[in-house]
């Protein structure tokens, strides 16, 4: 219904202040209407083991003045106990005529149970308001939940050309420094940076971050490279690697199948998201970033290219993968927004599947 669809912008502008403190929980807001549409409460889910946003807006209200009134909120209210009580029996509770939901909550847990609830208790549900917005809203967590695997996201600098560094390896800068230190704050959005031991021992970055993965099936990477030097290390190796006896203290293997000499991808995200990890931002070479496009594994993708054309045939490419003879074979992304950054810009594309 679009009279409903300004409110649960407001809900979705309202969630987005959580963002980075709910995980694994949701980003949600909420808005609480009296019978006559005015605006009573606002509310949303300030960090993982808080108040719920519905329970956070009805709270604020002692007097029963939302009784008969609407409640609208971006995702179905949870019908079962956790950190906190469950948000629909709140909802009835208050007496609360309407609820209008902007998607379903794919999560077991709830699936469906919380609307259910409303129903058999009397009050009157809407969802499907700004549906795709409210879906996006929480890639991450709609990822979580239907793929059990962190959400991937991959970040490209390229030529024109679409060439990420000669064909001995220079890529110095391809890109301007606003654009990288863009790049940096995207960083901070997501749980773990991954890489590539490549991509170590070609560039030694420091990759500045809490959290950081390595991928290094042969254990290959030196110790005493910048990336170990902060932050947490998770180092991706071969499941028949002998561990060296020294590891440094903030560095954990992670012992992993291979296929065909190359840690399994597939396998090791289930490995992160059972470690607790839920969103991954990744920075490698071609060869690594095309082996999650091949597998269906990128999720989104900050894509930045500067205005340079290599002309090099042999350069090296953003995405490295088999030989293709059709465009129907071509993995299929949708475009999200397109930014200027300086000389630069940057495209943002998503899988389909996130619609």
């Amino acid at each position: 219904m679009m009279f409903y669809d300004n409110y649960m912008k407001q809900c979705i502008k309202l969630a987005k202040k959580g963002a980075g403190k709910t995980a694994p929980n949701p980003l949600v807001g909420c808005v609480v209407l009296d019978k006559d549409g005015k605006i009573l409460s606002t509310g949303y889910h300030h960090r993982y083991g808080e108040n719920h946003a519905e329970r956070d807006a009805l709270l604020k209200l002692k007097n029963g003045e939302e009784a008969g009134g609407v409640l609208i909120v971006n995702l179905e209210p949870c019908s079962h106990y956790g950190k906190t009580p469950p948000c629909a029996d709140l909802i009835i509770e208050r007496k609360l005529k309407r609820v209008v939901i902007g998607c379903c909550d794919t999560n077991p847990k709830v699936n469906g149970h919380g609307i259910e609830k409303l129903k058999n208790a009397g009050i009157e549900v809407i969802t499907g308001v700004l549906e795709k917005e409210c879906r996006n809203l929480n890639e991450v967590f709609f990822t979580n939940i239907e793929k059990k695997r962190p959400f991937v996201v991959l970040k490209t600098a390229s030529t024109l050309d679409g060439k990420i560094a000669t064909e001995n390896g220079n890529s110095k800068w391809i890109t301007s420094e606003k654009s990288r230190n863009y790049a940096k704050k995207l960083r901070s959005k997501y749980d773990a940076i991954l890489t590539s031991s490549q991509t170590v021992i070609a560039d030694n970055p420091q990759m500045m971050h809490k959290t950081k993965i390595i991928l290094d099936t042969n254990l290959r990477t030196d110790f005493n490279s910048k990336i170990y030097k902060t932050g947490k290390i998770i180092l991706a190796a071969g499941e028949t690697i002998q561990k060296p006896k020294i590891i440094p203290a903030n560095v954990m293997i992670m012992q992993c199948k291979t296929v065909c000499g190359k840690i399994s991808l597939i396998e090791l995200l289930q490995r992160l998201y059972e470690y607790g990890i839920t969103s991954i931002f990744v920075e490698c070479g071609g060869m690594l970033g095309g082996s999650f496009i091949k597998q269906n594994l990128a999720d989104k993708i900050y894509h930045f290219t500067a205005p340079k054309i290599l002309n090099d045939n042999n350069g090296k490419s953003c995405f490295s993968g088999d030989k293709i003879d059709r465009i129907s074979d071509c993995k299929n992304y949708e475009f999200e927004t397109v930014k200027k950054i300086g000389d630069d810009i940057m495209l943002v594309y998503k899988k389909y599947y996130l619609n």
